[in-house]
């Protein structure tokens, strides 16, 4: 006759005993020395951290301004810099090319040179330049300026320019096609574009680029070569002239720079499906 056995629980063995389930004390108690960090002798001598680069740089705050230097690392060549440390800054240098644009004028004797400008909706800027501004009011947005983050850094807060603020001011087109380069021209291919694209000798080219020593032109070269061109003249003459007076008018307004007498050459002539 077969004896009868109980049922075995999950985990249970033939002889084991019944499993106790443990109490709300011990489980608290386990959890307490699990807790717990074991104790380690410390060496208290602190030992010189060989794998830092000696040769990093620090970037330290500036009394008044950024506390955290590793945020703005420009600051310290900032004009505001100079400001926060009490030192004194050279007055800002205002440089207005409105005379220049009256020099070269599209009147009716130039209308298929105005026609193509026009279409390329750079016209407006024409009449873009100022007869008076503010020195102090420029000084101010120039100090506040931070290129890093390209933005103004005001009392109230961050502001910036939008491309709905470009449109509204100069009327000019902000979408469409972007002329960017990843690397800046050299001088042998802006020799190569001035020919091109200009209708200059190589040698005149050439020359103007050394007495500019980059790869710019003159303005003045170009209203000397290209503004009395009229409607009279070769189809050829009137597309070099429409080019020239192109690269003339956004070197005075949109690309001026601190030499206030030349114009980096472009690697594309401005067109209507430009954006800017």
């Amino acid at each position: 006759m077969d004896a009868y056995m109980p049922p075995r629980t999950r985990g249970e063995g033939i002889s084991s005993a019944p499993r106790r389930r443990p109490t709300g004390s011990e489980r608290r108690r386990r959890v307490q020395l699990r807790d717990v960090e074991p104790a380690v002798d410390r060496d208290p001598v602190e030992h010189p951290q060989h794998d830092r680069d000696e040769t990093e740089e620090v970037f330290e705050g500036v009394p008044g301004g950024p506390i955290d230097g590793s945020i703005l690392r420009s600051f310290h060549n900032h004009v505001a810099a100079k400001i926060w440390l009490g030192e004194d800054r050279a007055p800002l240098k205002l440089v207005n090319h409105g005379a220049k644009l009256q020099l070269w004028e599209l009147d009716t004797e130039r209308s298929r040179i105005y026609e193509t400008v026009h279409r390329s909706k750079l016209a407006p800027l024409t009449s873009c330049s100022h007869r008076v501004a503010s020195r102090p009011m420029l000084s101010a947005f120039c100090e506040r300026w931070q290129p890093e983050t390209t933005t103004f850094h005001l009392p109230f807060g961050e502001m910036t320019i939008t491309l709905d603020d470009v449109a509204s001011i100069l009327h000019i087109p902000v979408t469409g096609s972007m002329i960017s380069f990843s690397q800046p021209l050299r001088v042998d291919d802006v020799n190569a574009l001035l020919v091109e694209l200009l209708g200059t000798t190589d040698v005149e080219a050439s020359r103007e680029m050394e007495q500019c020593r980059s790869p710019s032109v003159r303005l003045l070269w170009l209203r000397d070569h290209f503004s009395t061109i009229t409607d009279a003249s070769s189809d050829d003459d009137i597309e070099f002239a429409t080019r020239a007076f192109l690269l003339h008018l956004v070197g005075c307004t949109l690309f001026a720079d601190k030499s206030a007498t030349s114009v980096a050459v472009l690697g594309a002539i401005p067109g209507p499906q430009h954006g800017w």
